[in-house]
Order: C-alpha cells, then structure tokens, then sequence
C-alpha cells in the first residue's frame, strides 16, 4: 500500500493551515488553520472490506513540567510518548482519498461532534485530555485536530498518518472511543498499511536546529 498527500510530503513540513497551534512573536502560541489535509492512497490489499486511518505524535512530553511555560525548555531528552490527533474508523472499501478540509476548517471551542466528518466513524482525539481542566476549551473533541506541539519543546515532533486496510466493514465502534481503544479494535483485522509522516515545531529554535541538521 501507499498514502500521499498533495498538502505535504513525506518527512517535509507540515504547513500552519493543517495545524491547531502556530508561532506567535508576541504570546509564543497562536491558532492555525486546523485544516484536516489532502490524503490519497492505493495498492490496496485484496479482500480489504474497510479502512482505519489513525495519527498520532509519538514525541508529545511524557510529563508536563516544563510545557509552555516561560524561561524552561522541554528537554531533547525526556521520554516521549503517543498523542492521538485524528482517528476515524469504517471507512468504506471503495474509498482512495480524502479531501483537504472535508474533516475540519479551522479549531473549534469544545470539540467538534461525533458526526462532523462526511464519512466513516470518528473517535476521540487526545485533544479531550489535554483541555479537560480548560473551562474556554474542554469537550470532546472529535476527529482532526492538527499539531500543536509545545511552544518550548528542544524537538520537532512527527505526525504519523497511517491507513489501515481492514478485513471487516466495521469494527463496530461507536461513542468515544480514543486511539488506543481503536487500535485494539482493529488489531487482528489488517490486511495491510501505509504511513505518511509530517514535520511541525511551533518553537523556532527546534525548526532552526532541525534545517540545520538536514543541511549538515
């Protein structure tokens, strides 16, 4: 299988207008466009009956100390683990690709509803943790929600796209369902996979460090 994306490339920058977050000069964070992006994909396993399509962040902080908070930088080093950003089950066998913008079109206050997207059957993103304790933003936020990484953070961090060619119509998931619990579902019904993976930092100082690396 493969998936490609006409909104970026594989291993090349994620642009602002996909991302929840963005640099601020000013405040150090700003929203973004939030717009859910262009994906195609094809090479399709035979007897595929559904797709899965699930990204996460595997570099999100493990803790929170030092997250966006002034004068500290979350260090290079501390252990990361998985933030789940779009996760969207039952898509039907047919499908080859979603347009940009046809599951979000900028952040929206508490979340979007279960049934915004046009299609499929839309989990939980992480989004719903993080602005639990936020009165302005908590809800449950379903389907895309794009990068923002911390505003601090040493590192770039990768958005891993992948899709899922599943052997059953539907896992039969309904509710607020997380990744986690989507990635159990579909666990022993793939036929076959293909991943894309984004680049995005808000923090300038990891964008400038990471062309530096590719340029060295």
């Amino acid at each position: 299988m493969y998936l490609v994306s006409d909104s970026f490339v594989h291993l090349g920058w994620i642009p602002a207008r996909h991302a929840f977050g963005q640099h601020d000069p000013t405040h150090h964070f700003a929203l973004a466009g939030n717009r859910s992006p262009h994906l195609a994909w094809g090479d399709v396993p035979a007897g595929t009956k559904s797709f899965a399509l699930i990204c996460h962040d595997p570099d999100v902080p493990s803790r929170g100390d030092d997250v966006n908070q002034e004068g500290r930088t979350v260090p290079r080093d501390l252990p990361r683990v998985d933030f789940f950003h779009w996760v969207l089950l039952d898509l039907p066998a047919d499908l080859r690709e979603l347009a940009e913008g046809a599951f979000a079109d900028g952040p929206v206050a508490h979340g979007k509803a279960a049934d915004a997207g046009p299609i499929g059957t839309s989990g939980i993103n992480d989004y719903t943790g993080w602005f639990a304790g936020d009165p302005a933003m908590k809800g449950n936020y379903y389907g895309y929600d794009g990068p923002a990484p911390p505003w601090n953070d040493s590192i770039v961090h990768g958005y891993h796209f992948t899709i899922h060619a599943l052997d059953v119509a539907t896992t039969g998931m309904h509710g607020s369902f997380d990744g986690h619990k989507a990635r159990q579902a579909i666990a022993r019904h793939v036929l076959g996979t293909a991943t894309l993976v984004g680049l995005y930092a808000i923090n300038p100082a990891a964008r400038q460090a990471q062309a530096a690396h590719l340029a060295g």
